[in-house]
C-alpha cells in the first residue's frame, strides 16, 4: 500500500471515529427545557406533568409529578377533569424513573396554560 493509499484509509478511519463519538454523544447527552414542566406521553396512553431531567439518556426522571382525571357524572353525563399530584398514592411516590423506550414523546407545559395554572394552585 503506498503512502497516498495509506493517508485516505487513515483519514476516512478518524472521520467514521468522529460521527461515531457525535452520535453518541447526542443520544446520551440530556435534553435541556426551557419551561418548568414538561408533558410527558407513554406508549401505554398515559399522560404525566411535571419536571423532566435526563431526557435523552438512558435514565430519564420526572419528578414533581401530576397527572389528569376525569368523572362522569351519572346524571348530566357531563365529564369534569381534574390535576392529580402524584405522592398521595399507598406508596407516597416521590419520582417516576421511566423506562426512554415507553416515551411517545416530551412536549413543554406553556406557562400560561391551564395546566401550569392548575399546578400553581396546587402548590399554594
Amino acid at each position: 500500500m503506498n503512502s497516498t493509499t495509506l493517508r485516505w484509509v487513515l483519514g476516512g478511519l478518524l472521520v467514521t471515529a468522529l460521527v461515531s463519538l457525535a452520535v453518541f454523544t447526542l443520544r446520551t447527552s440530556a435534553v435541556k427545557f426551557t419551561t418548568p414542566y414538561q408533558a410527558v406521553l407513554l406508549t401505554n396512553g398515559s399522560v404525566y406533568f411535571g419536571h423532566l431531567n435526563g431526557y435523552g439518556t438512558s435514565h430519564p426522571v420526572l419528578t414533581d409529578v401530576y397527572y389528569v382525571t376525569s368523572q362522569a357524572n351519572s346524571e348530566t353525563k357531563q365529564v369534569t377533569n381534574a390535576l392529580i399530584k402524584r405522592g398521595k398514592e399507598l406508596h407516597e411516590p416521590d419520582r417516576m424513573y421511566l423506562n426512554p423506550n415507553q416515551i411517545v414523546f416530551v412536549e413543554s407545559v406553556g406557562a400560561n396554560s391551564k395546566v401550569a395554572q392548575l399546578i400553581a394552585q396546587s402548590s399554594h
